[in-house]
């Protein structure tokens, strides 16, 4: 009996911790909805993130998970999402291709439902919305959109 306590405080532990994998019982759904909102004004770190949501994806659909991943970007990385690298520092735009590169790959992976660019930070910065990329869809405010994700099931995630 003591080993079954024992074995759930663990599992239950792990499971705040956000360490376990999610669970599948009859009443659960194969899906997992997430949210992620970059903000990241350095691009050799929105390229690492956006390397662990890929990571991410992968192993949900490793685990027999179907992931619907939305990613929003605001403030200053809303200079990344553009296709026009002149308000790129110089030392940063190697970096910013790789986000540009990561980006487009993300696109078209399974499981990556929208790419997102909030309106709001753009004339601030300069940004033109003809700018943004291709891949990248610019909706009015940001702030609005995750809610709105939030409302349908997906799980707000800033990393």
């Amino acid at each position: 009996m003591n080993r079954l306590l024992f074995a759930l405080a663990v599992s239950t532990l792990l499971g705040l911790a956000g360490c376990a994998t999610p669970a599948a019982g009859p009443e659960s759904s194969r899906d997992v909805k997430m949210a992620f909102d970059f903000t990241d004004a350095n691009p050799h770190v929105l390229a690492l993130k956006l390397d662990n949501v890929d990571t991410t994806r992968k192993q949900l659909i490793d685990a027999g998970f179907t992931p619907h991943i939305v990613m929003t970007f605001r403030g200053d990385a809303s200079y990344f999402t553009q296709s026009d690298l002149t308000l790129v520092k110089e030392a940063d735009r190697a970096d910013a291709l790789k986000v540009h590169a990561k980006l487009k790959q993300l696109k078209s992976s399974p499981g990556v439902e929208s790419l997102e660019q909030c309106t709001l930070p753009l004339a601030g910065r300069k940004i033109r919305k003809e700018a943004v990329m291709s891949e990248v869809k610019v909706v009015p405010n940001g702030w609005i959109a995750l809610a709105q994700y939030q409302q349908r099931g997906y799980g707000y995630i800033s990393p």
